[in-house]
């Protein structure tokens, strides 16, 4: 699989730096919406995007492709000297984002999982579809003028999260319960997102909220709170923009519950180094990011990340 994904990215490569030159070079570059850290991670399942972002580093409005690898350890047993395993979640993803109306942007997430661990009775795989996220962002103000110096957009909105992944119970008797396709429940997410640009430089910063209800298996995972902050720099070729990305970002997560009870060791914290590059041609663009941990404290220590990385391929509307 992982080497069917590189050949079609390397034949997309081709066709990216062989587009088509738009009328005018940069039409979608007016606006940047940077990323949304994505929701539901490290404790809370990985069904929804490894906190790798809701948007492209280079247009507005697009359709793509996306393919993330999240590396985590994980204690076998709940001594402290129990063995660690390694646990391998994979995603491909279609994601895109469209306008609705003035001001009023969707992005919609459609991932499709491989993850695996190695303990110690065999290699344990799960592969299917996981649960389609729907974001609406609103436009709340957008500096109006190309005249002034520093230019800001603020956005914010709500969004929805459908138990279409498959929720293994039986998963949850491991020490890491994030081991599935999907949470199971609706879960329900509020966000925010601020931008700040002088000339080619800019600064994002952003804040989201995530609901998370019970399932039909009486198990619900705790809400997460993530936030973060990036600073970007845009690289006006002739043809290729390209811009780098440096930043932090951190997610914080309560306690899963059974039956109405707090389950012990699922809450915790993490903070995360980022840095990423997307550049951009023609229509298309083809972005890199990875993340990797500065402090963590998940499950009580006995789940360790170990890094992100993503991968994308858009195409522009």
């Amino acid at each position: 699989m992982k080497k069917y994904i590189i050949g079609v990215l390397l034949l997309a490569t081709q066709y990216f730096y062989a587009g088509v030159e738009r009328d005018t070079l940069y039409p979608n570059f007016r606006q940047y919406t940077y990323e949304f850290e994505d929701f539901c991670d490290a404790c809370g399942c990985s069904a929804s995007g490894g906190s790798m972002g809701f948007s492209s580093m280079l247009d507005q409005n697009f359709v793509g492709v996306r393919y993330m690898y999240q590396s985590y350890s994980s204690r076998e047993g709940i001594f402290n000297n129990s063995p660690w395993i390694d646990e391998n979640f994979n995603t491909i993803q279609a994601w895109a984002r469209v306008p609705v109306f003035r001001n009023f942007q969707v992005s919609a997430l459609v991932p499709y999982h491989l993850n695996n661990r190695t303990p110690s009775t065999g290699k344990q795989t799960i592969d299917g579809i996981g649960d389609i996220t729907v974001l609406g962002m609103y436009t709340v103000y957008q500096t109006k003028t190309d005249t002034v110096a520093y230019k800001h957009t603020l956005q914010a909105g709500v969004g929805v999260k459908a138990p279409t992944g498959e929720y293994n119970g039986s998963n949850n008797g491991s020490v890491n319960p994030s081991f599935q396709l999907g949470t199971g429940s609706w879960d329900y997410m509020l966000a925010a997102e601020y931008i700040l640009k002088k000339g080619n430089y800019g600064f994002n910063t952003m804040l989201n909220y995530t609901f998370k209800t019970e399932n039909n298996q009486n198990y619900q995972f705790g809400n997460q709170f993530n936030y973060g902050g990036t600073l970007f720099y845009m690289i006006k070729g002739q043809k290729l923009v390209t811009v780098p990305q440096v930043g932090v970002a951190g997610e914080v997560y309560a306690s899963n519950r059974q039956y109405g009870e707090n389950v012990p060791d699922t809450k915790g914290d993490i903070f995360f180094a980022k840095a990423g590059v997307e550049a951009g041609m023609g229509k298309f663009s083809l972005g890199v990011n990875a993340m990797v941990p500065v402090n963590q404290n998940l499950t009580g220590g006995k789940v360790e990340a170990n890094y992100r990385l993503a991968i994308n391929l858009n195409y522009s509307l």
